[in-house]
């Protein structure tokens, strides 16, 4: 077993992280080591991670550490025998990139060549990760967002792309409409500025059309749990009655929805949103300028500010509705806190059972009426109130409904409004459709025509792609438009229906469109005259395996599950469901503050792997804690895990010309099951950080041994590659292997070792140790009560006495209680 390459191993028998891992990347890249065959593989098994935005400086510490995760899980099932396709390509158009070109003072087209390149070539291929680059797909590439601007095409045939005027969220730095997803606590999701409100008329995907499947369909998926809490949330089902409130003298009625029926005796004024649009035509002349003075107030104000501030404002309209079961004159206003877009943009008021109801009436000097009590008042009489009460109870003053229970009464109410024809039971969802037009610049052009005689054209799919314009004037303008609309070339066009003058849509659509089925593309990305080939896509979708940011739950995540029902309704695929599992990772911090440009305490990879190498920034972040919780970055961390792996290679060193071939002893060979049992399990689980544990004590075992079996030193080896493939890779040859590491089987447990033959229990009487004895771990409890009785000790204790219960815990302890 002589020296190898990467050169001769150093004379001073130093672990040169440098020259290995350039080394190793480079041989994997030229003997396609990690490319599949895609249409002749057996046991496909299609490993993938969310692909990047190159719009930054480059990586950094967060996105290696959701990379490596990935890759681990995609190394571990590549052993198992798996065919592992892990592809990897640019999220390049968008908000994000552009945002970063006007920072630059570069035109994106050419920033994002430039950040591609850094991304791939000095950071990307840098990490480690088995990436099979043959399949790269750039969201910016015409070849790419012609099948974008095809999807879009094909919801827009179904009906389900639409445009409308709408109240819509503003964001004015980024001087361009969002989506209801973008909007985080009333503010950009990616430059953090105050969103306001405009009405404009865009394009629009009608998602919520979707929303009861979206919904039933997370009970049977495999993904983390807080994910599928924040998507049901997002969606929002809401089941209760909608009614219509007829208007004192007129024919109007006003279409009202509530969850709580219960407390409809307690409404004593109803609200309509601001934008309502009865609100014009039910003011009285008395009100009318304070109206029109409001709208234009509320106008400016974010959806998220209305919603969540303290202090409730609102108008009397002068209009009043009829109770629809007492008929007394209900008065109308119009509030801040209730939204068109919710609902029906009516709220019957109930300000003794609801908390904003109840600090408006207070700030307005409205009655509040209490029809629900605790169920377990001593009186019936109404409490005195500080806050609403807004839990069930019982019902007063409730007319034929008082007394009953809160569960019972919403469904009698319910039928008696369904038995008089004045309501019905219905299910209503916070999900909006999703808007999806960018007045910006970079992004793929939506391929809509505007005719005078004709409408509303799409253009023909054989016209596809709809190219985006290059230009010098491509800075976002802030006034509604897209910077297209300023190019009269790509404006100016000819109906694909009559011939005539028509124009061209000037929005261009959202970046999440193009990440909303880019996994699709990868397998297919060969292909041109078809967006994924349907052979293709049968053998290997869906994903097998998804690892990425749980910031991602309402946006990326539930895009790419609309996208896929409606392809698969379209008969275009076979699933519904885009992703068989989805794993979200953890967030890093730095010194306990999470990373952020302004703190300053982004961590850049690029140093870290110069130090110390990319196996031990691997392993060193997988080691930080649980991966779907993260850890704290420290560079004393990462000298440590650097130490360890100098002792794996210290260890192959000493020993790699004098392996034993016989088996290992019983000890040892339990010892090594055990571990190998330990690290696959945990693996599986994403358990990385006990995975690295379990290796390092195993390795603390090997190095006291004074001589080491073969299937020891590469039982370990194989164990570790998951986590530092490079290291291992040369290792492995270097006691004389010359075939990859990363094309070896993972070495399985044997289960004859997994169990002790003999543990030492712990005998007590009345709680107090008296002797210990030797039993089989799953020895049952009479089997313990008899061995334990034949010991003097426990025989002494136990003479003259009756045991009245017994505490079993096996393989741990006896107690004999008398």
């Amino acid at each position: 077993m002589g020296p190898v390459k990467p050169g001769q191993p150093d004379p001073a028998n130093v672990y040169n992280h440098l020259s290995i891992e350039a080394h190793w990347q480079n041989v994997w890249q030229q003997s396609q080591t990690y490319e599949v065959d895609l249409a002749a593989a057996a046991h496909p098994f299609y490993n993938l991670m969310m692909f990047p935005y190159p719009s930054a400086e480059g990586l950094h510490v967060g996105n290696v550490y959701a990379f490596t995760g990935a890759d681990i899980y995609g190394r571990f099932m590549a052993m198992q025998g798996r065919a592992v396709f892990e592809p990897m390509g640019f999220d390049a158009f968008g908000i994000h990139s552009e945002n970063f070109a006007i920072k630059k003072g570069i035109h994106p087209g050419l920033l994002t060549v430039q950040n591609v390149e850094r991304f791939r070539e000095t950071q990307l291929k840098r990490i480690g990760n088995r990436f099979c680059w043959n399949y790269e797909v750039q969201t910016t590439d015409p070849s790419y967002y012609k099948w974008t601007q095809w999807i879009f095409l094909q919801l827009f045939k179904a009906g389900l792309a639409v445009r409308k005027k709408a109240q819509v969220n503003w964001c004015p730095s980024c001087k361009t409409v969002l989506a209801d997803e973008q909007v985080i606590a009333g503010e950009c999701e990616r430059c953090s500025t105050l969103v306001t409100q405009r009405e404009l008329e865009q394009w629009f995907f009608k998602i919520a059309n979707y929303a009861q499947r979206l919904l039933d369909n997370l009970d049977r998926l495999d993904w983390s749990e807080k994910v599928k809490a924040a998507q049901r949330n997002w969606i929002g089902r809401s089941e209760g009655l909608q009614f219509n409130l007829h208007l004192a003298e007129s024919e109007l009625q006003i279409p009202v929805f509530t969850t709580r029926p219960d407390t409809i005796f307690g409404m004593t004024y109803v609200v309509l949103a601001p934008e309502h649009p009865l609100v014009d035509r039910i003011v009285t002349e008395e009100y009318c300028q304070a109206i029109a003075t409001y709208k234009e107030h509320v106008s400016r104000q974010s959806e998220f500010a209305r919603t969540t501030h303290q202090s409730k404002t609102g108008v009397f309209t002068g209009a009043y509705g009829i109770h629809p079961l007492t008929q007394e004159r209900i008065p109308i206003w119009i509030a801040d806190y209730v939204l068109s877009s919710y609902g029906t943009g009516a709220v019957m008021a109930v300000p003794a059972h609801d908390d904003r109801d109840f600090q408006f009436a207070k700030t307005m000097g409205l009655p509040i009426r209490q029809v629900v009590i605790p169920t377990s008042a001593s009186s019936t009489a109404p409490l005195e109130l500080d806050t609403a009460f807004t839990e069930h109870g019982t019902l007063i003053e409730s007319g034929r409904f008082t007394g009953l229970a809160s569960q019972d009464a919403i469904q009698q109410i319910i039928q008696w409004f369904e038995q008089q024809n004045l309501g019905d039971r219905t299910v209503q969802f916070r999900l909006r459709d999703w808007l999806i037009s960018r007045q910006r610049y970079w992004g793929p052009p939506i391929p809509i025509v505007y005719c005078g005689s004709c409408g509303i054209v799409p253009v023909p799919e054989e016209q596809l792609p709809v190219h985006l314009p290059e230009t010098e004037d491509w800075l976002p303008r802030g006034t509604g438009t897209s910077p297209l609309a300023q190019i009269d070339s790509f404006v100016n066009t000819i109906c694909p229906c009559c011939g005539g003058a028509a124009h061209r849509e000037t929005d261009v659509s959202d970046n999440f469109l193009d990440s909303a089925w880019y996994f699709l593309r990868y397998p297919s990305s060969k292909y041109n005259d078809v967006p994924f080939d349907a052979q293709i896509t049968a053998k290997w979708l869906p994903v097998n395996m998804y690892i990425g940011g749980a910031e991602h739950s309402v946006l990326h995540l539930l895009y790419s599950r609309f996208i896929t029902m409606v392809l698969h309704d379209l008969g275009y695929i076979e699933f519904e469901e885009p992703f068989e599992c989805f794993r979200a990772h953890g967030l890093l911090t730095k010194d306990g503050a999470k990373m952020s440009k302004s703190k300053g305490n982004v961590v850049n990879p690029d140093e870290y792997i110069e130090e110390y190498g990319a196996d031990t920034l691997r392993t060193y972040l997988m080691f930080l804690g649980p991966y779907h919780q993260g850890g704290d970055f420290s560079d004393r961390g990462i000298a440590g895990m650097r130490r360890f792996l100098n002792r794996v290679w210290q260890l192959v060193s000493k020993h790699r010309h004098c392996l034993e071939s016989s088996s290992p002893d019983l000890d040892s060979g339990r010892r090594l099951h055990q571990t190998i049992n330990k690290v696959s399990e945990d693996i599986q689980a994403l358990k990385y950080n006990t995975a690295i544990a379990a290796l390092m004590e195993y390795l603390n075992a090997l190095q006291l041994k004074p001589s080491l079996c073969e299937v020891e030193l590469k039982s370990y080896l194989l164990m570790l590659a998951p986590f530092a493939p490079h290291l291992t890779e040369e290792l492995w040859h270097q006691i004389g292997e010359s075939s990859s590491i990363h094309q070896q089987t993972f070495p399985q447990a044997n289960p004859e070792f997994l169990t002790q033959e003999q543990v030492t229990i712990t005998v007590q009487i009345n709680g107090r140790k008296r002797a210990n004895i030797l039993l089989s771990p799953t020895a049952l409890q009479e089997e313990a009560i008899a061995i334990a009785k034949q010991t003097q000790s426990v025989q002494r204790y136990l003479e003259n006495q009756e045991i009245s219960r017994v505490v079993y815990v096996p393989g741990r302890i006896l107690n004999l209680v008398t």
